[in-house]
């Protein structure tokens, strides 16, 4: 085994069905080629891309990035990836806590997980010692399985879980970690529960080898010199001090808050239901994931983790509730039920207007009990729409929910949507950063102009940063600069941002490939026809009339010849060959 700096230079491999467990040490060359966190873990999944969900062999992938351990500003997060219970897509998640920091401290890169159990089980590791443990967990809480596992594992151990709604069958269903962070989209916990599995805590007490720790200690300031003078990241009314939910007030102001389903954009009650209400109610305490200093996350005084952003907005303007109790009691029970709040939401939402019913605080905490018994409540609001007749009514790209910002108020965003390998989601080229954030550059929200680049740029971008792994947040104030000093500074493999930028089309385009194998083309790069034909809600200076279909099947056939497709949204092997994947 040849020992790297930054890289452990170790793949654990865990088969499930024969308790076998096998060290793997990829060759440098590999590692510099993907990175690590997303883009080792998409090399991983790829051979066995068209495999289905529920299949044993189907890998479960949980990925450090070179950074991870190290000081690197925000290196504490990691990646889980798989094939989607949800969509049939690939999915990937990135996760913060301290998973990725302990797994790396332990002694590895990543983890392969395959095969299923007999039995319910857990993985407990402690550097060398590995162990597949049989647990009675079954069904358990995620409270309840943490609060278990702290008593029995080392001081420091970080812990992932699902809860009974993967147990149950919810292809929305989630993992928890540390208690407090999620991985939430695409049901990935449901992989999890088809293997058995319903742990996996990790404590490891070694250490990074750094290649040039000088270098990496002036680069770390300079990255916190970058974020202090963000007012977003660190101002008084930025994230630090606020959560995500900062912008709940903005985003209604910009007439892009999905409410009712999406048939308007406008909620009257913002005002009363934004971070500002929170915080005065509710006088949480910053925390964050291992290694960050801007902390968004908050709890609250009783233990609660406070809800971020999409669900503040999915769990009021997009269901009609004002309550900002009920709020917390859903995001609370969502956690403990191990539920993706976004997906839920929309699928309540979905439900309301199918029904015309609105909901109660007893009737929404029902529904959501519901939805974690895996029945059709629990498959998406895709699935749902399709059972009652009414697919108009699923605001889903792929068969993903979309998450709290109306495309009609942000064209890039609609672009974003689209493309993006895993459905609809905001994080792949997060528009929202030049759209409304106004960072690097403010762009023209109401114009596909420039977009197509833009966002296949940002896809890139976003690729290398969860590969690393660092948070995206981040990247409001920092950019690929920085990183690859860190980069270099860590691994002694020097690389300049448009090096690593350039290994972030090939870790994205490599999803492309694996969404093609599965059937996906330019049919399933789309919106719901609601926001061609439907106008938002019009006001306050802003006029959201519906996107131009035209307007957007340009940007995207535009986003298609960027990015090296074909006019169908399908691989070319004249760019795959040049990407060097096979």
């Amino acid at each position: 085994m040849q020992k790297y700096f930054g890289w452990t230079g170790t793949i654990l491999h865990i088969d499930l069905t024969r308790k076998k467990v096998i060290s793997e040490h990829p060759p440098l060359e590999k590692y510099r080629k993907y990175i690590g966190g997303k883009g080792m873990a998409g090399q991983y999944l790829s051979p066995h891309a068209t495999r289905e969900w529920n299949d044993p062999a189907l890998p479960l992938l949980i990925f450090t990035g070179p950074l991870s351990g190290t000081i690197a500003p925000t290196s504490g997060r990691g990646t889980i990836m798989s094939r989607s219970p949800l969509t049939g897509a690939i999915c990937d998640t990135s996760v913060g806590g301290r998973l990725a920091t302990q797994l790396k401290r332990a002694g590895y890169d990543g983890l392969v997980i395959t095969g299923r159990s007999d039995t319910l089980c857990g993985i407990e590791i402690h550097d060398e010692d590995v162990r597949i443990t049989p647990t009675d967990l079954s069904r358990a809480l995620s409270g309840d399985v943490f609060s278990r596992l702290e008593s029995s594992m080392p001081k420091g151990a970080s812990t992932a879980c699902i809860g009974p709604a993967a147990e149950n069958g919810s292809r929305m269903a989630s993992v928890l970690v540390d208690r407090h962070h999620t991985a939430g989209r695409g049901g990935l916990g449901l992989i999890w529960a088809t293997k058995n599995l319903k742990y996996l805590s990790v404590k490891g007490t070694g250490k990074i080898r750094i290649h040039d720790k000088e270098s990496l200690k002036q680069t770390r300031e300079d990255i916190f010199r970058l974020t202090a003078a963000s007012p977003v990241l660190l101002g008084q009314h930025g994230f630090s001090c606020w959560g995500t939910g900062s912008i709940f007030d903005l985003m209604d102001s910009r007439r892009m808050m999905p409410t009712d389903n999406f048939q308007k954009t406008h909620f009257e009650n913002a005002r009363q239901l934004n971070a500002a209400a929170y915080k005065k109610k509710f006088t949480p305490r910053k925390h964050g994931c291992s290694g960050c200093h801007v902390l968004c996350k908050k709890i609250a005084q009783d233990g609660r983790s406070m809800p971020e952003y999409e669900t503040m907005s999915h769990f009021t303007a997009l269901i009609g509730n004002r309550d900002m109790e009920l709020v917390l009691e859903a995001n609370d029970l969502c956690n403990q039920l191990g539920m993706d709040t976004i997906s839920a939401g929309s699928t309540l939402a979905c439900r309301r207007e199918i029904t015309g019913q609105d909901y109660t605080r007893a009737s929404l905490l029902n529904a959501l009990r519901e939805m974690a018994e895996g029945g059709d409540l629990g498959q998406g609001s895709f699935n749902l729409a399709e059972v009652c007749g009414r697919t108009e009514t699923s605001m889903s790209v792929k068969g993903m929910d979309l998450p709290a910002y109306d495309p009609r108020g942000a064209y890039g965003m609609a672009l974003a949507y689209a493309t993006s390998t895993r459905g609809g989601c905001h994080l792949r080229a997060y528009p929202i950063s030049h759209e409304v954030l106004r960072k690097p550059v403010a762009t023209d929200r109401f114009s596909f102009s420039g977009k197509a680049r833009i966002v296949k740029i940002a896809e890139d971008m976003n690729a290398v940063v969860d590969s690393l792994t660092a948070c995206k947040f981040t990247f409001l104030a920092a950019s690929l600069e920085e990183y690859a000093k860190a980069f270099t500074a860590v691994t002694g493999v020097s690389v300049s941002g448009q090096d690593l930028l350039e290994t972030g089309e090939r870790i994205y385009y490599n999803e492309r490939i694996m969404n093609a194998k599965n059937g996906f083309t330019a049919d399933d790069d789309d919106l719901p026809m609601r926001f061609f034909t439907e106008h938002g809600t019009s006001g306050g200076g802003v006029d959201v009339t519906p996107i131009n279909r035209e307007e957007f099947l340009t940007a995207r056939a535009n986003y298609y010849r960027v990015r090296g497709l074909d006019e169908n949204g399908n691989p070319t092997q004249e760019t795959t060959e040049r990407l060097g994947l096979d």
